[in-house]
């Protein structure tokens, strides 16, 4: 094991025989730091305070610390990786609940079609979440640049690309790929804003000319998903983003211009677009503050879920919902399918269990020390939770609606394959949490 030059051998020796003891390759370096420091310190104290030589201040400092098996031992335990196990259980739970809605439908549909396709993307999903759960999340940093540069290509050709397509079956085949794509797309942005951000927390002072470009990145996923038509892509990154930058422990004065300047820009660019959306988007929007004004017309939705509220009852009305009266049931209207069926007893139950869900993602931030795994976690956490609360409170009317999935309930491969990634990574960092070095450090403390 290499030393420092001013490092004596007999720390050397102490030191090796400690880790022996510990598996974790990857906690080696932090646990050698740590001890280093408090074995330093020690003997500095005896040569200072007991007026002894330094190798009898450092054989005082090694017995201070204790046998090196016994000591290696006790931080084996600690410095491990750890599987948040009540975080699988409750995303367990939610995946048997996707499965329900599907045993409704009407014997027009072709339910086997639903479960090999259902079954098909968890196994991939699977898949996906293993290969996030098992790397360095934190060789993702050093390429936070070029993850965000792959996400922007990626909406800029899908934008070219669909413009170039003629109708037909290749057409919609590639349609559906492309949405997939702007999905993967939201990842990248999400892992490379992490990364950003830690590169602008280490700078002491950011000019105009960089407040200005990050303004700029922040900005151009937002109007690349608009003119995608994907208005809740663009939602849901803005939120994440500015949800990662509060918890970023960057400079508070630049933390504060930076979401108050985009919250801004975001309520004018939401008067721009409802002012110049167009007649449908006009009417979707009157209709969402006066939903009984047009029940058979675009308010007629949320006619349907009133009624099927009214009718559910506390034990629901049986697995059967006529997809026919209900577009998109097994989809972005599965949670008021839910609630019809099984009744308001397993709807607030699931809504529980959702909750846990994503409490249990937002305290695991705060258990890990790393402030890039952190950011990720909260950036994670928010991708869940714009999510559920908008599909949620959509069908109630307290949103207006949009095309949102129920993450995991909802049927649809790509959502499951995006939600499966996003949910590996925060599983992954905090496998690592006690084995990766802390790196939280305030603005205030890293300037002095």
């Amino acid at each position: 094991m290499k030393r420092d030059d001013q490092q004596t051998q007999i720390f050397c020796s102490y030191l090796d025989q400690v880790m022996v003891q510990i598996k974790s390759k990857d906690a080696h370096q932090m646990i050698v730091k740590e001890l280093e420091g408090h074995l330093k310190e020690l003997s500095t104290s005896y040569q200072q305070g007991e007026s002894i030589s330094k190798e009898d201040a450092d054989q005082k400092a090694i017995a201070e610390m204790g046998n090196p098996v016994a000591l290696g031992k006790q931080l084996n335990k600690v410095h491990r990786p750890k599987m948040d196990w009540g975080l699988l259980g409750l995303f367990t739970l939610i995946v048997a609940v996707s499965f329900l809605p599907l045993f409704g439908m009407s014997e027009r549909w072709n339910l086997s079609f639903f479960l090999r396709n259902k079954i098909l993307w968890y196994a991939i999903a699977l898949i996906v979440l293993t290969a996030f759960l098992f790397f360095d999340y934190r060789k993702l940093l050093k390429y936070g640049w070029y993850i965000y540069a792959g996400g922007a290509i990626l909406v800029v050709l899908m934008g070219t690309y669909s413009l170039q397509q003629a109708n037909g079956t290749i057409f919609e085949f590639h349609l559906r790929f492309i949405q997939f794509d702007l999905l993967l797309t939201l990842l990248l942005f999400y892992i490379g804003w992490a990364s950003i951000l830690i590169r602008v927390n280490r700078i002491n002072t950011i000019s105009w000319q960089k407040q200005i470009l990050l303004f700029g990145l922040f900005w151009f996923p937002i109007i690349g998903y608009h003119l995608h038509g994907q208005t809740m892509l663009s939602l849901i990154y803005f939120i994440t983003i500015l949800m990662m930058v509060a918890f970023s422990e960057m400079d508070k004065g630049l933390t504060k211009r930076f979401i108050l300047t985009n919250i801004l820009f975001g309520i004018a660019a939401v008067g721009l677009m409802l002012g110049f959306g167009g007649y449908h988007t006009q009417q979707r929007i009157l209709t969402f503050f006066n939903q009984n004004s047009d029940p058979d017309g675009y308010g007629f939705i949320y006619t349907i879920f009133k009624d099927m509220f009214l009718e559910a009852g506390w034990f629901g009305n049986g697995l059967t919902v006529d997809m026919g009266i209900l577009p998109e049931a097994h989809t972005d209207y599965v949670f008021p399918n839910l609630v019809y069926s099984l009744g308001w007893l397993a709807g607030i139950a699931i809504c529980i269990l959702l909750l846990s869900f994503i409490l249990r993602i937002v305290s695991g931030a705060f258990k890990t020390h790393d402030l890039y795994g952190r950011i990720l976690v909260i950036g994670g956490a928010s991708l869940f939770t714009v999510a559920i609360v908008w599909n949620i409170l959509m069908v109630f009317g307290f949103l207006p609606i949009m095309a949102v999935s129920l993450p995991f309930i909802s049927y649809g491969g790509s959502q499951t394959i995006f939600y499966s990634a996003v949910l590996g990574l925060i599983l992954n960092i905090y496998r690592r949490k006690d084995i990766v070095e802390p790196t939280i450090v305030r603005h205030a403390d890293r300037i002095k």
